[in-house]
């Protein structure tokens, strides 16, 4: 008699991968590999945070040898955020399909080109042009280390370890750039540009690394290997143009009321309302593989799609308050790149805490709790900013808040990665870690454009009622009031204080249910083994109990 062979179930909402047969079935790693796997996957945790943070702290200096106004100093970091946001779905696609250790080293060289370009950079355009082909390398990069992780790792301890070392690799890598970004800057001969120099090396090394040590990318025949450009070319230039429109609008000419920025922005919107009837389109009328199914945001019954705008919001949040802290620290305090840099040293400790706490509790605690704590914390560090009394001790606001803020980002991104590697399937690794990181990168880029805006109106606001003329949107305009400044640099924490208890609302409403992320599968079925047994002794008594008070009622 032939063995009846299982179907696989189309729908399951939280699907473990790689699955039970694949983990059996696949040759155990050796303890060496995994260890320098995990060191690995902090490395590519780092590379973009680094490449952001570090020029973070170097854009008061970058402002005043490129002559960019304040005004449009965050270009050279939204610049960076637009590609690798825009393209992180189509490079995840292709490092599912294609071999995610082919895709990292592709990306690590394109990556390594931009970053000498931007070190030899002569004005704001080409800055902001040579970071935005720098951002395309590093959305290579990161789904394809997160697919890395994921099929390297099978569920259970190993694998959060493995994820929350990745996602330190974030708060950390940050605090690293601005240590290092801050020290070049200053002490180095060619200031800024030497930061650009050290990401090539730094990038490099990952790239060797990677090409040692990661198994080499096993071919699939049976998998379907077309693209679906369409949806990429809709989805990609709708954001780019959306982020762009953000980023510019306060700019402009005529600021929002200008022609092309309400032309582009009915444009994007529209954009991506067709990438959405695409895609469901392919998924629901044809063969063809989507570049996103849309069932995805659907899995854990609507949990995944919570966690993106819990993810989106948070990054909004933490990547406005970096910039508008460093422009305090520089531009309202007078600080020195270094004295800056030295004020942000407790993120890299706090960081480094919150990763063991993560590896050590996420499979014990709720993901809920660790997401709610993360977003409380990153509000209460905007809240300190939105307060700060500037001659007051940097103990009282300055301390506090970057010891906290990182909670915030460390917490989500890691809890985050874990639930989503957990929900996706084996074959959409990177494609759901391209998703997760997406809305962090444009959640950076919309943070900084939004609370660019907020910011310029209450400084000329502010200014106008001190009989100051500022217009921030010419460079040889003059300088706003300090005490304007100031109200300014508070509006934007306020801001990003609103969006932090936003997200802890999402945490409460959504996700209040969603256990603990980082069990094992094994783990969870006994658990809801032993669970069950006294809910079908609870059942049986209640059943012997109905029959007695039948026959009683019989009897009598």
């Amino acid at each position: 008699m032939d063995p009846v062979e299982k179907e696989p179930t189309p729908h399951v909402e939280i699907t473990p991968s790689p699955t039970v047969s694949e983990v059996v079935n696949k040759p155990a790693q050796k303890t060496r590999a995994q260890a320098i796997i995990l060191v690995l996957g902090t490395t590519l945790g780092q590379l973009s945070t680094v490449a952001g943070s570090a020029i973070q702290i170097q854009l008061p200096t970058i402002g005043k040898d490129l002559n960019i106004p304040e005004s449009k100093l965050q270009w050279p970091i939204t610049a960076y955020s637009i590609t690798a946001g825009c393209m992180l779905l189509l490079c995840g696609r292709l490092a599912d399909i294609y071999g995610r250790k082919k895709a990292f080293i592709l990306g690590a060289i394109w990556y390594i080109i931009w970053s000498l370009a931007s070190g030899f950079a002569q004005n704001e355009i080409q800055l902001a042009i040579f970071r935005a082909f720098q951002g395309i390398g590093g959305a290579a990069i990161i789904p394809s280390a997160v697919g890395i992780i994921a099929q390297e790792f099978p569920p259970g301890r190993a694998r959060s370890i493995a994820f929350a070392t990745f996602a330190c690799g974030a708060p950390v890598g940050g605090s690293i750039g601005m240590l290092v970004g801050g020290t070049v800057t200053q002490l180095s001969s060619i200031s800024w540009r030497a930061m650009f120099f050290i990401l090539c090396g730094m990038t490099a090394l990952a790239a060797l690394a990677v090409f040692y040590v990661v198994p080499k990318d096993v071919r699939n025949e049976k998998r379907d290997k077309r693209v679906d450009w369409v949806g990429a070319a809709l989805i990609t230039t709708s954001l780019v143009l959306l982020l762009f429109v953000l980023a510019q609008g306060e700019v402009a000419s005529n600021q929002w009321k200008t022609g092309y920025i309400i032309a582009l922005l009915i444009v994007s919107i529209l954009g991506i309302g067709c990438f959405i009837a695409w895609e469901h389109y392919l998924e629901t009328k044809t063969s063809f593989p989507p570049l996103m199914r849309l069932t995805l945001w659907t899995r854990a019954n609507g949990k995944f799609a919570a966690m993106q705008v819990i993810a989106f919001l948070e990054w909004v949040a933490f990547v406005a308050w970096g910039y508008w802290a460093t422009l305090f620290y520089q531009n309202y305090l007078g600080l020195s790149p270094v004295k800056a840099m030295l004020r942000f040293i407790p993120m890299f400790v706090s960081g480094a805490t919150c990763n063991f706490v993560v590896a050590m509790v996420v499979g014990r605690i709720s993901g809920s709790i660790l997401l709610g704590v993360g977003c409380a914390a990153t509000g209460a560090a905007c809240l300190l900013f939105a307060n700060i009394v500037p001659h007051a001790t940097y103990w009282a606001f300055g301390f506090p808040a970057a010891t906290l803020v990182v909670f915030g980002a460390d917490f989500v991104f890691a809890t985050g990665s874990i639930f989503v590697a957990k929900v996706a399937l084996p074959e959409e690794q990177s494609l759901a870690g391209g998703v997760f990181n997406t809305v962090m990168q444009v959640g950076g880029a919309v943070g900084l454009a939004l609370t660019g805006v907020i910011a310029d109106q209450i400084t000329q606001k502010e200014a106008k009622k001190l009989g100051v003329d500022f217009d921030p949107r010419q460079p040889e305009s003059v300088q706003p009031p300090m005490e304007a400044t100031l109200k300014g640099y508070r509006a934007a924490q306020w801001l990003s204080f609103a969006f932090c208890m936003l997200s802890l609302s999402l945490v409460v409403i959504f996700l209040h249910g969603i256990g603990k992320v980082g069990k094992s599968p094994k783990a969870a079925a006994e658990e809801a083994e032993v669970q069950k047994v006294p809910d079908e002794e609870t059942a049986s008594i209640r059943t012997m109990t109905g029959k007695q008070e039948g026959n009683e009622g019989e009897q009598s």
